[in-house]
């Protein structure tokens, strides 16, 4: 719905420097199409480089009404708060974007198009709202259709849930294009989503039609695809996380050809709310072998695919401790490792092959 051709300004209120904002920032490092403005009270006037390190000239305002010099056509709400409501401080600025013409691209779990505040202003024609995190309509239970395709099929799948696997599989995808390869990305989460303009949100979709979503997505993507052609699925969730359930239809709906595994360097335990009981992750080649077990379940093909490559998150490591954590679990797990924001994914892409 949001082509990668429309002028974006992101509402980005107080999430510029921080994971509150991840799908804004997410837009920012990703998006092809042009960002023409972010708006964030707290940082106005500042270089998003400076604050974010993502090197993408865009300038920084307070409100929508600078906004609307730049020229945007679409509002896209830049925040993932807990809980996924609509901030108040934001709700002034949908308004103004909406009566100035703006559509509206939101990935919140509360609905715009239904409040009430924002259903009171005539759009105009060709205007829209579109609240992203909806079941899908026509649903149907997953038959392994994908089975079926001749393209190669990759599902990231995670030691943790927000360990960067939309980030490693739109790496993957930049790396592919830049070759000249016909290298395809299927979002499944509100920030994927926005960035590629369609997918499924999958935890907006009941449980037993979630696999028959990703198998759509995937079919979807898919089209016109060929032997050589490499469809990269965005994973959700981790089958190490108490709270996700979200990995198994990713695997019966995709029918993956391989496996990517995605981890953050040094990170021992999942992270659940504040308080609860802590949960280990497991040694990364019992958390490879689960991944293998599973996605070689309910498959019409016979294939077993395996974890060809680690994508490691180092963020939060210097160089040399970076390449010490890269060479540790490069000798634990026999895989290539590699970091693609720091490293490039031309690494990775080659262990896919």
């Amino acid at each position: 719905m949001l082509s990668a051709q429309r002028p974006v300004v992101l509402l980005q209120h107080g999430g510029l420097d921080n994971l509150s904002g991840k799908t804004g920032l997410a837009m920012l490092r990703y998006r092809s199409g042009p960002i023409v403005a972010v708006v964030d009270p707290a940082h106005a006037g500042a270089s998003v480089e400076a604050v974010t390190g993502i090197p993408r000239s865009v300038p920084v305002v307070p409100d929508l009404e600078a906004a609307l010099a730049y020229g945007p056509e679409v509002a896209v709400v830049g925040l993932a708060p807990s809980g996924g409501r609509l901030p108040l401080e934001m709700r002034r600025d949908v308004v103004q974007a909406l009566r100035a013409g703006l559509s509206l691209a939101s990935g919140l779990h509360s609905r715009l198009a239904a409040d009430p505040e924002f259903a009171a202003v005539a759009l105009a024609p060709g205007q829209w709202i579109w609240d992203l995190r909806h079941e899908p309509p026509d649903l149907e239970v997953a038959t392994a259709r994908a089975a079926a395709l001749s393209c190669r099929r990759v599902l990231a799948v995670g030691s943790d849930m927000a360990v960067g696997k939309m980030s490693a599989c739109l790496e993957l995808q930049r790396e592919g294009q830049r070759q000249g390869r016909d290298v395809r990305f299927v979002g499944t989460g509100q920030a994927g989503i926005l960035i590629s303009g369609h997918g499924v949100a999958l935890d907006a979709v009941r449980v037993d039609y979630a696999a028959g979503a990703v198998e759509a997505a995937l079919l979807k993507a898919a089209e016109g695809a060929t032997a050589e052609t490499l469809v990269l699925v965005e994973g959700q969730g981790s089958l190490c996380h108490p709270g996700s359930t979200a990995t198994l239809p990713l695997m019966r709906g995709s029918q993956p050809t391989a496996l990517l595994l995605v981890h953050r360097a040094g990170q021992t335990h999942v992270r659940t709310r504040p308080g609860a009981v802590p949960v280990a992750i497991p040694p990364l080649p019992e958390v490879i072998a689960a991944n293998e077990a599973l996605a070689a379940l309910a498959r019409p093909d016979g294939q077993r695919p395996t974890v060809r490559a680690i994508c490691l998150n180092t963020a939060l490591l210097n160089e040399q401790e970076a390449e010490e954590e890269r060479a540790c679990l490069q000798a634990l797990t026999g895989l290539p490792v590699w970091d693609p924001v720091r490293h490039g994914s031309s690494g990775l892409l080659a262990a896919l092959n």
